[in-house]
């Protein structure tokens, strides 16, 4: 476990959003999320790496939108034309993430997150840091910091 896990929900519940990316459930830490919004499309970056959908002009701030399935490998085809912007901040850098939808929000305690499996793929295993096992449903832990870095390095 990283990030937000070790630091916060050793210290009792912490909440956070669940959100889907093609057929697979994630989570974040809720503070971390500045606000939700329609996607409405973005301009287009020329030779921005394929998880870039483009820029999108936020109250005066231009910020990146990362297209969540392109970078974590689920089915890139699948677009159920409801997507939704979740934009979010890491480590003083503001991205907008592109999913299908958002979730729920839940309070997690330490003792809900799971390791992730051996059979995960290294990239997976990369970027989801734990599980947690929601009513039937297996929801993975985002780890923003992975992906603030994947993103970084991309465009450097």
């Amino acid at each position: 476990m990283t990030g937000f896990l070790r630091q916060e929900i050793d210290d009792g519940a912490n909440k956070v959003i669940s959100f889907q990316v093609g057929k697979q459930e994630y989570c974040i830490d809720i503070l971390k999320v500045r606000e939700i919004r329609g996607w409405l499309g973005a301009t287009p970056i020329p030779f921005a790496p394929d998880f870039v959908s483009g820029v999108i002009n936020l109250r005066g701030i231009v910020l990146p939108v990362i297209n969540m399935r392109q970078l974590l490998g689920n089915s890139v085809d699948q677009d159920g034309g409801r997507d939704v912007v979740m934009v979010v901040e890491i480590s003083d850098k503001i991205f907008g993430f592109l999913v299908n939808s958002v979730s729920d929000i839940i309070d997690v305690k330490k003792s809900m997150v799971q390791g992730v499996p051996n059979v995960a793929s290294d990239r997976e295993k990369g970027f989801v840091s734990g599980l947690i096992s929601i009513n039937d449903r297996m929801v993975g832990v985002l780890s923003l910091e992975v992906v603030a870095a994947t993103i970084l390095e991309s465009v450097a």
